[in-house]
Parts: structure tokens; C-alpha cells; sequence
């Protein structure tokens, strides 16, 4: 991702969570976006004392023994994959430019959107279909924030993943998949105030 140039065949679910953990230095906030979710939850159940807090913004949150690829399968529909692009490898995918707006930016700057569509890259395939293997981080406060018009995670699904969790730990946005190109400072608000709750709620 970003600069990192790593054969996308040695890109793995694993060293997603040792990239993450390579970077702490000390307790750290994650917050993971979309497929993040299971990046940061892996960096976590590795070594849960150097994380404080997890926060998904309209991310997967992993059910063990499931893969990311299980859980959008899981989804009661599946918005974003009209827009995908398989490599002819099959290692990653891509998504169409020409819709790109339409999926992750519907509420972003029309120039702003064209920016991030520009940087988007290919993605690996195998850290989503590798099932997490857990173990979930049960003493790692968690919150998320649920984007009501997301045009790659459905809303009811986000609904779904967050049932049960207690209040104060979730909120909804009346935003697309990119909050923090459409309502940034809205979103670093909400973020603080779910950390500073301090909620311990995965089951042990």
C-alpha cells in the first residue's frame, strides 16, 4: 500500500498486522477504514499491549474463522462489486476509476474526489480471503462509526456487525464511505468522544 512496493503475491493478512505493529510505538489508537477493520484487529489480537483503542469507520469488523471476502458475502447485498476489476493474475483488484466516485466519494468534493480516485491502487487478494484467526483483543475498548449512505459496506450491514455493542460506542454519519474527506473534522469529533468512553465490549 501507499510507497510499500511488496510483491502483491507476499502481501498477507498477517503482515498487514506486523506492518501495524512495527509502526506503534507504545499503547496506539487504530482506526482501521473499510478493509482496515481486519488489518487492525489482527495488528491487535498480536499484541494487545500496544494497542489502546480500536476504531472502525464504516470497516468489517472480523468474526473469527471468518474471512473479509466471507463477511461481504455475508452482506444482505453486495454494492461495490459491480466496480471491481480483477487483475489477470488473480492476485489483486482494482476499482473502475469511472465509478469510483459513485462508491467511496458520492459526498466529497467533485475535484477532492478526482484526487483520491487518482491514488487509488491495486489491491491484494489473499489478506481477504484469509480467515481471521482471532484471537479477538477481549480487553481493547472499541468503537464504530456507521456511514448511512455507503456506497461500498452496506448501512444495514454496518447495522448488523455493531449489534449489541453498548452506548456511546457507536454513530451513525449521513455520509458516503469517505468521511473524512467529506466531514473530517466531524468525524476526528465523533472519534474523540467514543475514545475518551473508554468501553471495554468485545465478549471475553
Amino acid at each position: 500500500m501507499g510507497a510499500d512496493k511488496t510483491p502483491l503475491d507476499r502481501v498477507t493478512l498477517d503482515s498487514y498486522a506486523e506492518a501495524i505493529v512495527a509502526a506503534t510505538q507504545g499503547p496506539t489508537v487504530l482506526v482501521g477504514h473499510s478493509a482496515g477493520g481486519y488489518a487492525i484487529t489482527a495488528a491487535a489480537a498480536r499484541a494487545p499491549e500496544r494497542v489502546s483503542h480500536l476504531a472502525y469507520v464504516c470497516a468489517y469488523v472480523p468474526i473469527v474463522g471468518k474471512s473479509l471476502a466471507d463477511m461481504r458475502r455475508m452482506a444482505p447485498r453486495q454494492p461495490l462489486i459491480e466496480a471491481i476489476l480483477r487483475s489477470e493474475d488473480r492476485l489483486s483488484f482494482t476499482v473502475d476509476p469511472a465509478r469510483a466516485a459513485e462508491k467511496f466519494y458520492a459526498d466529497v468534493a467533485p475535484d477532492l474526489a478526482a484526487e483520491a480516485t487518482a491514488r487509488l491502487g491495486p489491491q491484494p487478494v489473499l489478506p481477504q480471503e484469509t480467515p481471521f484467526a482471532g484471537p479477538l483483543p477481549a480487553s481493547i475498548p472499541r468503537s464504530y462509526v456507521r456511514c448511512e449512505f455507503d456506497g461500498a459496506i452496506p448501512y444495514e450491514f454496518q447495522c448488523t456487525m455493531t449489534e449489541g455493542w453498548p452506548e456511546g460506542t457507536v454513530v451513525d454519519m449521513a455520509t458516503s464511505h469517505s468521511p473524512f474527506l467529506s466531514q473530517p473534522e466531524a468525524l476526528a469529533r465523533h472519534l474523540d468522544r467514543m475514545m475518551r468512553t473508554g468501553h471495554s465490549n468485545l465478549a471475553p
